[in-house]
């Protein structure tokens, strides 16, 4: 075994316990300046990127109310230091997935490799995926519904805190949603759950979706928690689809 592990990784050694700690304390250094030179670029475009995320807003203001408001005087600053943390984390993100890729790497075989690599490749491009859909086709629908009830009595003032924090947890939520047909698929191959099970559990699923898309999303209207269920569910039937395909065959399919 332990020849063929070294057939596998050539390059790779026993290292101590320090030698960990010290491996560990050069990837998290690596980490922070790639994500402190993201911010730096990100704050100096933080107004351009907050304008890109009241995007989905704008055409859902009445007329004349398409400007944000701000009841503290150092508000916009701190939102701009916010927007620039998280621009600067996205475009880091390159960089930190390398260096924990170079941290784990040597400890995995070659086909562990394979195995880890396509499983963080599919969970960004699902996570991106939700992301833009929350960005694109859940943000303005919501903001028109939610809108709709002002009128000349009634005009919205939205504050940039409190729109940032909204539509960033929104994003994130939506991003991590989607990685349900993901995980479905890495329980399937190892057996955990089959298809037939999860169309037994469907019951049970549609009310896990209604708790989990409660929890996830930021306002506790229910307009807005139906709109991430819908999508849920829909991913749920996906996850159907893929434990179908490639789930892990019964031992008396695999043998027919």
């Amino acid at each position: 075994m332990e020849e063929t592990r070294t057939e596998e990784n050539p390059g790779e050694r026993n290292m101590s316990f320090v030698e960990h700690l010290r491996e560990l304390r050069k990837r998290l250094v690596n980490s922070a300046i790639a994500t402190a030179l993201g911010f730096a670029v990100a704050y100096y475009f933080s107004d351009r990127l907050y304008y890109v995320l009241t995007i989905p807003l704008i055409p859902a203001l009445p007329k004349g109310s398409e400007y944000m408001v701000f009841t503290n005087v150092v508000e916009p600053f701190i939102i701009y230091i916010k927007v620039g943390v998280f621009g600067g984390v996205i475009l880091a993100s390159p960089v930190i997935f390398h260096q924990i890729w170079a941290f784990i790497a040597p400890g995995l075989h070659r086909h562990e490799k394979r195995w880890f690599l396509s499983i963080v490749f599919f969970s960004i491009v699902m996570f991106i995926s939700g992301a833009l859909f929350a960005y694109f086709l859940v943000l303005p629908f919501a903001f028109k519904y939610l809108l709709s009830f002002s009128g000349p009595d009634l005009r919205p003032m939205v504050s940039m805190s409190l729109y940032f924090s909204m539509v960033t947890k929104l994003l994130i939520a939506f991003g991590v949603v989607f990685q349900m047909p993901l995980l479905i698929l890495v329980l399937a191959r190892f057996g955990i759950v089959t298809a037939r099970q999860l169309i037994a559990w469907w019951r049970y699923a549609i009310v896990l979706i209604i708790i989990v898309a409660a929890i996830l999303t930021p306002t506790p209207d229910v307009f807005s928690q139906l709109l991430m269920a819908g999508p849920l569910l829909v991913l749920y039937v996906a996850g159907i689809i893929v434990a179908f395909l490639f789930g892990k065959k019964p031992r008396k399919e695999s043998e027919e």
